[in-house]
C-alpha cells in the first residue's frame, strides 16, 4: 500500500517551520547579545562616572566617609595612595568606556583616569580603576563580573524564546487545520483506488475546492461507467442463455451421443464462464455494511456444500465487526480454487498482528512465489500454453482480491511445507466511528 502524500506534505512543511524558527531565534540571540555588551558598557561608564562625581563630593566632605559610602554589593571602592591600576588605559575598549565617562561627566575631562581588566580568561572579568582625587589621594574602585549577563538581555531571549514557541505552535495548527482538506483528498484517493465511492467535501482554497469537485465528478463517471458494464454483461449474459439452452435441447437430440457430450461440455463451460465473469464484475461495485458476526460460522457456512472436501482445522468461535457477505464471497472463491487444483481445504481461523486471519491451504502442486502477484491478475495462467484441461477461467483469486482491496482487507499467499499453496485472508476492519 503506498504511503499517503499529504502527511509527508504536511511533515516537510512543519519542518521547514521548525527550521526558520530556530534560525530566527538563534539570530535574535545573537542579536540581543550584542545589544547587551553595548548596554553593558554604556552602563559601566554610566555608573563610573556618577561615581567619581559622588566620591569627589563625599570626599571633600569627610575622606573617611567615601569608601563605606561608594562600596556596593557590585562595586567595591577604597582610597589609597597609589592607583590600583598602575598604568594608564590602552585597550581599546577600555579607551571606549574611559570616553563615554568624560561624556557623562565633562567635568572628569581633565583628570588622572585608568582602567584595567582583571580575571581568568574566559572566566569572570571584573572592571578595576583608579582616579586621582582633588587632595591627590587615589580613588580605587572595582567593578565585579563586567561580562555578566544583564536582565534586560535575559529578559529578551526569554520574551523571544516564548514569542518563538508561540509562533510555532500557532503555525503547526494553521498547517494542520490547512492541510486538511488535503489529507481528506489523500484518504478518498486511496479509496477511490480501492473500487469505493466516497463524496468528498469541497470545502478549503479555490484550489483545493476545484480538485475535490474534479474528484467528485471523476467517481460519478466511474460509478456510471461500471453500472454500464454490469448492466452490458448482464444483457449480454442473459441473451447468450438461450441460445445456450437451445444447444442442450438439440445435443439431447442427436443421435451421435460422444458429439452430443461434447457439445453439452461445451455448453457447461460457456455457462461456467458466464457466472465466473458475473462474480467478477459483482465485486467492483458490491456494497455493504458492517456487522458483528462469528468467523467460525461464516467459514462452516461457506465449507458446508463442499462435504469432506473441505474442512476447518480450530474454528473456535471468533467474533468480531467486518463486512459479512464480501468476506463470504471471498473465502468461497479461495475454496473452490483450493479444491479445483488441490483436491481439498483446510481452513484455519487465527490472530495476526492484533487482527484475525482465515488461512486455506491445500494439498495441491502449489504456485511458485514469482507468480504470487500476477496471479491476482484476471485470467492469468502459469503456462499459457498448455491445453485447458481444468476447470476454472483465473477469476477466483481476483474476485477475491478485489473485494478484500475494496473493504480494507488483504489477501496474501505462502508455500505449504507440504507444496501446497496457502492464501491468508486478514479479515476486513471497518473504521471506528
Amino acid at each position: 500500500m503506498a504511503r499517503p502524500f499529504a502527511p509527508r506534505f504536511a511533515v516537510y512543511v512543519a519542518l521547514v517551520f521548525m527550521l526558520l524558527g530556530v534560525l530566527q531565534l538563534a539570530a535574535s540571540l545573537v542579536f540581543y547579545q550584542s545589544i547587551d555588551r553595548q548596554t553593558l558598557n554604556e552602563d559601566h561608564a554610566r555608573r563610573i562616572a556618577e561615581l567619581l562625581v559622588v566620591s569627589d563630593r563625599i570626599h571633600s566632605a569627610d575622606p573617611r566617609l567615601t569608601a563605606p559610602t561608594m562600596s556596593t554589593r557590585h562595586l567595591a571602592a577604597a582610597v589609597g595612595n597609589s592607583p590600583s591600576v598602575a598604568t594608564p588605559t590602552a585597550d581599546e575598549s577600555l579607551s571606549r568606556i574611559e570616553r563615554r565617562i568624560i561624556e557623562w561627566e565633562p567635568s572628569l575631562g581633565g583628570r588622572s583616569l585608568r582602567l584595567a581588566m582583571q580575571g581568568p580568561p574566559g572566566g569572570k572579568c571584573d572592571l578595576v580603576g583608579a582616579i586621582r582625587l582633588a587632595d591627590g589621594h587615589w580613588l580605587n574602585f572595582r567593578s565585579r563580573d563586567i561580562n555578566a549577563m544583564w536582565p534586560v538581555a535575559l529578559r529578551a531571549t526569554v520574551l523571544t524564546l516564548a514569542t518563538t514557541v508561540a509562533f510555532l505552535a500557532i503555525g503547526l495548527v494553521a498547517l494542520h487545520v490547512l492541510t486538511r482538506p488535503l489529507r481528506r483528498m489523500s484518504d478518498a484517493a486511496d479509496a477511490i483506488g480501492r473500487g469505493r465511492q466516497v463524496v468528498i467535501a469541497e470545502s478549503g482554497t479555490a484550489d483545493l475546492r476545484k480538485l475535490a469537485h474534479s474528484m467528485n465528478v471523476m467517481q460519478d463517471r466511474i460509478a456510471r461507467l461500471l453500472q454500464d458494464q454490469a448492466k452490458s454483461f448482464e444483457a449480454i449474459s442473459h441473451d447468450l442463455r438461450t441460445p445456450l439452452s437451445r444447444q442442450k435441447v438439440a445435443a439431447e437430440l442427436i443421435d451421435d451421443a460422444e458429439l452430443g457430450d461434447v457439445i453439452l461440455a461445451s455448453v457447461d463451460e460457456m455457462e461456467g464462464l458466464l457466472a465466473s465473469l458475473q462474480r467478477f464484475l459483482r465485486a467492483q461495485h458490491l456494497a455493504a455494511e458492517a456487522e458483528t458476526i462469528d468467523l467460525a460460522e461464516l467459514v462452516s457456512h461457506v465449507l458446508h456444500p463442499y462435504g469432506n472436501r473441505a474442512r476447518c482445522d480450530a474454528c473456535a468461535p471468533a467474533v468480531t465487526r467486518t463486512f459479512r457477505e464480501p468476506l463470504a464471497l471471498a473465502l468461497a472463491a479461495l475454496v473452490e480454487n483450493a479444491i479445483q487444483f488441490g483436491g481439498e481445504a483446510r481452513v484455519s481461523i487465527g490472530r495476526h498482528e492484533g487482527h484475525w486471519r482465515i488461512e486455506i491451504a491445500d494439498s495441491g502442486p502449489g504456485i511458485p512465489s514469482a507468480y504470487f502477484e500476477a496471479i491476482l491478475d484476471p485470467f492469468f495462467r502459469i503456462d499459457e500454453a498448455r491445453a485447458r484441461d481444468t476447470r476454472g477461467f483465473g477469476l477466483g483469486i481476483p474476485t477475491a482480491h478485489r473485494l478484500m482491496a475494496r473493504f480494507d482487507g488483504q489477501l496474501s499467499f505462502a508455500t505449504s511445507p507440504e507444496g501446497g499453496l496457502i492464501a491468508r485472508l486478514d479479515v476486513p476492519q471497518p473504521p471506528l466511528d
